[in-house]
């Protein structure tokens, strides 16, 4: 019989969306409690959910023997102190993106995961399993695609005054960044995803939709470090919202649809150079195995990973990839030239990308 977790969940926000996926996977976990400090929603969603007990107390909850993950759905300031507090008791963690708020935070809860020795730490990324991105990973293994040249990619999205109504959005202090942080994220990990690690990345960013601390629009010139080039594009003012994503390869040409929300899924088109390449890509697509996308998909596999004693299918090297452009870009954006990558211990945005008059108070 397959083992089922039992999970805690912080947060009643975008805990909506995990209590689904876990819902889908009723037979891998068990939500046995849900904590939040908004009792009507919090009380909602365990009614929804049917979660049989509901606390506003983060720690004790933590605490309980009978938890084997938790699962931190909470504003991005306070995702470091919880994570920290879990794996410490022994708690393999979910936690939702932006993981941290630095990427000394993420080098430091390596540190915190590895002496544990045991807990997994598993970041959100659950737009990699939509089945368009998942072809084009398989025709890449399948030595299809040929070298990569140029990645171009478009998150232009809408969010007025309603949106940062909520007092922690569009603040340093709490949501720790603007567009490129909170929105852009999910298509700026497919780039990593598909292409790895980035090696230099020139940035133009700047706010000219809504009163708030954080940019909302932004431009990104990036070099791969494996040679190939990709252009980035960022607002929060576009009244028709689309996400494109554009692979563009010796051998073919890979672009997703524009559904800003599900830009990974099917049906994504693939036109090879010639009818005898084209033919061998239709070939391989056609054995394509379609599997349960989202966050359904990424706890299927976690709880493949924890069975299995292997890492989670997204690791805190992808969150440090992550962070690490989006440090990379707010650097750039305030010295005006390229900035290059890795970012480490000596850098000066190592510990912290926010403006310096926010870091205390961030802190």
């Amino acid at each position: 019989m397959t083992r089922r977790f039992r999970v805690g969940v912080i947060g009643a926000g975008i805990a909506a969306r995990h209590l689904t996926g876990f819902a889908w996977n009723k037979d891998l976990y068990e939500v046995v409690v849900l904590c939040s400090l908004d009792e009507d929603r919090g009380r909602a969603l365990c009614e929804e959910f049917n979660i049989p007990d509901y606390t506003q107390d983060a720690e004790a909850m933590i605490a309980r023997a009978d938890l084997d993950i938790i699962d931190i759905c909470t504003p991005p300031s306070s995702h470091f102190a919880l994570c920290r507090k879990a794996i410490e008791a022994g708690k393999h963690v979910i936690c939702e993106k932006p993981l941290f708020g630095s990427i000394a935070e993420v080098d430091e809860m390596g540190q915190i995961v590895a002496k544990a020795a045991g807990p997994r730490l598993m970041p959100i990324f659950q737009y990699r399993y939509g089945s368009g991105l998942q072809k084009l990973k398989l025709l890449m293994e399948l030595g299809l695609t040929g070298a990569p040249f140029l990645t171009t990619i478009e998150t232009h999205w809408w969010r007025g005054p309603d949106y940062y109504a909520v007092p922690w959005r569009g603040k340093w202090a709490t949501e720790l960044g603007g567009g490129l942080l909170g929105h852009a994220i999910h298509a700026h990990d497919m780039l990593n995803y598909v292409h790895g690690a980035c090696a230099e990345i020139f940035s133009y960013g700047t706010t000219l939709m809504n009163p708030i601390e954080v940019e909302d629009t932004a431009a990104l010139s990036v070099k791969m470090k494996n040679g190939s080039l990709a252009s980035l594009s960022m607002t929060l003012g576009s009244r028709k919202e689309i996400s494109r994503l554009r692979f563009c390869f010796n051998d073919l040409v890979a672009e997703s649809i524009l559904d800003p929300y599900t830009m990974g899924r099917d049906p994504w088109t693939f036109i090879a150079g010639d009818e005898e390449h084209q033919k061998r890509v239709d070939d391989a697509l056609a054995g394509y195995e379609p599997k349960e996308d989202g966050y359904t998909r990424q706890f299927e596999l976690f709880h493949e990973s924890l069975l299995a004693g292997r890492e989670p299918p997204v690791t805190l090297g992808d969150a440090r990839n992550s962070l690490e452009l989006v440090t990379a870009a707010y650097h750039s954006q305030r010295t005006g030239r390229p900035t290059p990558l890795p970012i480490l211990a000596d850098h000066p945005l190592y510990r912290s990308w926010l403006p310096e008059g926010q870091r205390q108070t961030a802190g």
